[in-house]
């Protein structure tokens, strides 16, 4: 199995080591018109400091990546971006970008690559770095986690965090500190806000609306009442349809229909602009594992939804 060695900054990595038990992470990068694909989901990720440092401070699994605004990535992950605040981060981005793409206003598209279950070192823990890892690697490098440099690092990473025996390390699917292989990773908020905006390709189930800014991944099933962040327990849906869902005034039904109450017309008198929705079919992923579960449903039609 191969695992990717990404090259960071310490600031990055000083900013996250000292929040505690983080389920995911961000790991941005500025160039946002690269695509990744070096491993698949699921495969060890590993944080290397960059000169002087030159060590791996850290590491996790690869969740998903995709290509977003700024804005959204911080929506999405806050503080899990590395940095205090949103300003903060588009100044840090603005450090690696060409200055002729540098605006006051609007916004940087930046890779994302979001990172499951982090572990991140102590220093007198770091690993050192491949003794292979040429100078001019910008981005970072795959590497076999079976033989040689890979093995070595995978290794002496889990050993690692096998010695902080945080609560945190575990994985749906898979030995933690077993041979190198694919995990099914365990998504966090962030992670699933974006991957139920890709699965619907940025547009409202409902309505079709495209306008990012208003759109929001709404959970059938809320997480605090069991439902995981997973995307076919997510819809995407513009955020005043989102508020309707989760109070119960509308609902999806199993056949995928979007089906108004009327407790909305006789609780506020109005309601007119959602029946009008009324009995729609919603737009669906073209990847039917992504599409809603119909159990869900059928949970959110009998508990949630008034009629």
């Amino acid at each position: 199995m191969k695992g990717w060695v990404a090259t960071t900054d310490f600031g990055w990595y000083r900013f996250l080591k000292g929040r505690e038990e983080l389920d995911e992470v961000d790991f941005w990068q500025p160039s946002g018109h690269l695509a990744f694909h070096a491993v698949p989901p699921g495969a060890p990720f590993f944080f290397k400091l960059k000169r002087p440092h030159n060590a791996i401070c850290g590491f996790g699994f690869l969740a998903r990546s995709s290509q977003l605004p700024d804005w959204l990535a911080w929506d999405a992950f806050g503080e899990k971006n590395g940095a205090p605040d949103y300003p903060t981060m588009r100044h840090r981005i603005e450090k690696y970008i060409d200055p002729a793409r540098r605006t006051a206003h609007g916004s940087y598209t930046i890779g994302c690559l979001m990172v499951c279950e982090p572990v991140f070192f102590e220093r007198d823990d770091w690993v050192a770095q491949p003794r292979d890892w040429a100078r001019n690697i910008v981005r970072g490098k795959r590497y076999d986690l079976r033989s040689g440099e890979g093995r070595r690092i995978w290794e002496e990473c889990r050993e690692r965090a096998r010695r902080k025996a945080a609560p945190q390390l575990m994985f749906e699917g898979a030995d933690r500190f077993g041979e190198p292989r694919l995990v099914r990773p365990r998504m966090g908020q962030g992670t699933f806000r974006i991957a139920v905006t890709d699965a619907y390709q940025g547009a409202c189930a409902v309505t079709a609306e495209h306008s990012l800014p208003v759109l929001e991944a709404a959970h059938i099933q809320p997480y605090a009442e069991g439902g995981g962040h997973r995307i076919d327990n997510g819809i995407l849906l513009r955020s005043d349809v989102h508020a309707l869902f989760d109070k119960g005034y509308v609902t999806i039904t199993k056949e995928h229909r979007f089906e108004v109450g009327r407790h909305l017309r006789e609780e506020w008198h109005n309601g007119r602009t959602y029946y009008e929705l009324h009995g729609r079919r919603i737009q669906l992923p073209e990847d039917a594992a992504e599409r809603p579960a119909p159990d869900l449903l059928a949970w959110h039609n009998e508990s949630v939804f008034l009629g």
